[in-house]
């Protein structure tokens, strides 16, 4: 199964101005932003929570996602940055037990938690050792390193040991992580292709992720090129390529691209 979604939901350019055109929006021009939820979840069965790794919301948020969403809506999402950033991962123990004290309000709608590295933090396996190992048991977990140092063996057994899973991530249409398959399931992020308009994934890269997801157990792919609509568009034009792979694959709008 190939679970597609976006890095949020929350984009003022994925709506039209009031009384245009909606072709290639996600939202109609009239729907409020309240709303905007509910809308996303019927066309889409996963999204990403960016916003707690900036600001943790108060359980009481993740409940009203859980409420507002399907039965099979399946929520992934970041760390605080409070333990990867500004922690950099040591005395990693309470800002984990605040998270999922928190996070745990979405129920079984709880997806995987994404631990996404600073740039400049190096390889500290030590520290990454002692996170994994305070992660309550079922809970799924993604690691995205954003120095060289990470990718060493004794990393990716590391990984293995806890059953996280690395982040496979891609930038310009060109992965800059390795795909290591160190966990049950793959979590692949997209930030950047090198189509136009500008941040769009071509047709070539996509069909070529869809290949490498072949055989894969179960993913969770997350597009985080959002100005402009391009994360919905190309999970759409994804979605396709998976399918024509032969792969399942989650509800995911196939929109209209709209005159540039």
């Amino acid at each position: 199964m190939v679970r597609i979604g976006t890095s949020g939901w929350q984009y003022r350019d994925w709506r039209p101005a009031r009384g245009a055109d909606d072709t290639g929006y996600l939202y109609p021009g009239d729907l409020p932003q309240r709303r905007w939820l509910e809308h996303y979840a019927e066309r889409f069965a996963t999204v990403e929570v960016n916003n707690a790794f900036y600001r943790l919301p108060e359980r009481a948020t993740f409940e009203q996602w859980r409420e507002r969403t399907p039965p099979d809506f399946c929520v992934a999402v970041k760390m605080s940055r409070y333990l990867t950033h500004i922690k950099r991962l040591r005395d990693p123990r309470e800002p984990v037990a605040r998270f999922f004290e928190r996070a745990t309000g979405l129920g079984d709608k709880l997806g995987p938690v994404l631990l996404q590295l600073p740039p400049n933090l190096r390889a500290d396996l030590g520290a990454l050792g002692e996170t994994l190992s305070l992660i309550p048991a079922g809970v799924r977990v993604a690691v995205e390193p954003r120095h060289d140092t990470w990718f060493t063996d004794d990393c990716r057994r590391l990984l293995e040991k806890h059953g996280a899973a690395l982040c496979w991530a891609d930038r310009g249409s060109r992965a800059i992580t390795p795909l290591w398959d160190t966990a049950d399931f793959v979590y692949l992020r997209l930030h950047e292709g090198r189509a136009r308009p500008w941040p769009r994934y071509g047709r070539r890269a996509l069909a070529s992720w869809a290949e490498r997801l072949t055989g894969v157990r179960e993913a969770f792919v997350y597009f985080n090129n959002d100005p402009g609509g391009a994360a919905v568009i190309d999970a759409g034009v994804l979605a396709a390529r998976a399918e024509g792979r032969g792969l399942s694959v989650t509800r995911v709008p196939r929109l209209k691209v709209r005159p540039c």
